[in-house]
C-alpha cells in the first residue's frame, strides 16, 4: 500500500500538486463530546516527568504539557473521547482512565 501511495503522490511533469489516493486522513476536526463520553483521563500530577508522550500521541490534540512542573497537565474535557491512547503510551503510567459518573442517569 505505502508503494502505491509513494507512486501516485509524485507529481509528475510541471504539476506541483500531490494526489493522494485511499483512505487518507489529512485533518482530525474536534468535535463537543457531550454526554456519551463513558470515561476520562486522570492524571498523577506528581508522577508525571513531563515527557510530552501522552499529547504527542493524542489524536484531537487537546492535551496540554507545560515544562514546568508547577503547572498542571490539562486535558480538555469537552473535546476528549475517552479513547485512551494517553494511557496507553504513557512510559510512566501515571494516566488512568476513570469512570465518568452521571447523576441521574
Amino acid at each position: 500500500m505505502l508503494k502505491q501511495q509513494d507512486k501516485a503522490s509524485k507529481p509528475s511533469g510541471n504539476c506541483s500538486k500531490k494526489y493522494l489516493y485511499g483512505p487518507v486522513a489529512t485533518v482530525f476536526n474536534s468535535a463537543k463530546t457531550g454526554t456519551w463520553r463513558l470515561s476520562m483521563p486522570v492524571f498523577d500530577q506528581e508522577s508525571c516527568t513531563r515527557c510530552g508522550s501522552c499529547a504527542k500521541f493524542c489524536p484531537l490534540d487537546i492535551i496540554t504539557v507545560p515544562k514546568d512542573k508547577s503547572k498542571p497537565v490539562t486535558v480538555d474535557l469537552d473535546y476528549c473521547k475517552g479513547c485512551g491512547v494517553c494511557v496507553d503510551v504513557c512510559p510512566k503510567n501515571c494516566i488512568k482512565l476513570e469512570s465518568e459518573q452521571r447523576g441521574g442517569e
